[in-house]
């Protein structure tokens, strides 16, 4: 196996149009990064062009996990990171296929943790004003909204508690309890967020400026937003009563 502290967990759902390309993205980056994709069985054949991929030209460096549907957002990354941390890599990171996340970033997200001494870096698409290109003003306003309802109920002041693309260091994903993360969408973004938060590790936002997918479907739904919506009354509580692990040495 080619050697890389780094590993990008991508889940995917019929990214046959992004795949091939974010793949290439990724790899043509001076740093080098590990690729874990994670396909919930998309019928449009994603799956076979990784295969393809890992065949012929990437067999050290991109791997890939298939489950049988759709079974969510939060258990793909969940399964992502107890493979990542069983294969011993030090930085792990959330990543969209669709390129709405700039792979140009994973360097700065890097960085942030390996130079900085941050545990989390948050690609934010708020810590300095609206960086959203192409998004329907409805999305933008439902997406800014929500990271400031969750700032306003439960304290925590990070900008965009939704962001999906980070770098976790690996202490951080080995104190976390991954079988007790509840959320499966956008609420699990800011569940892990927080969770964090509350046990002390620390988390800095670094800009990105994030484009609406270019080709295929999002898979943005309402379910999504209601499950974050009242998940953050549920992490609210939480802050209060439960107890959380202890921040490793």
């Amino acid at each position: 196996m080619s050697q890389s502290d780094s590993i990008v967990i991508i889940p995917t759902y019929n990214e046959k149009e992004n795949i091939e390309k974010i793949v290439r993205a990724v790899f043509g980056l001076q740093k080098a990064f590990h690729i874990l994709v994670i396909d919930d069985g998309s019928p449009d054949g994603t799956a076979k062009i990784v295969h393809h991929l890992m065949e012929t030209e990437f067999q050290d460096r991109l791997f890939i996990i298939e489950r049988s549907g759709k079974l969510g957002l939060g258990t793909a990354y969940i399964t992502g990171f107890k493979w990542a941390l069983k294969h011993a890599y030090e930085y792990v990171f959330e990543m969209d296929a669709d390129f709405s996340h700039d792979p140009n970033d994973l360097p700065r997200l890097y960085e942030a943790v390996h130079t900085e001494g941050n545990d989390v870096a948050i690609g934010s698409r708020y810590v300095s004003g609206v960086n959203v290109v192409n998004w329907p003003i409805g999305r933008v306003l439902m997406s800014y909204f929500a990271s400031k309802y969750v700032q306003c109920v439960t304290g925590f002041k990070v900008h965009d508690t939704t962001a999906g693309f980070v770098c976790y260091r690996r202490r951080v994903l080995e104190t976390i309890p991954l079988d007790e993360v509840r959320f499966k969408g956008y609420g699990f973004q800011i569940e892990m967020k927080f969770t964090a938060f509350k046990i002390g590790f620390k988390i800095k936002e670094v800009p990105v400026i994030f484009v609406n997918r270019r080709e295929g479907t999002s898979k943005m739904s309402g379910g999504i937003f209601g499950e974050a919506f009242f998940g953050v009354m549920r992490l609210r509580l939480d802050g209060w009563i439960r107890k959380y692990p202890a921040m490793p040495q």
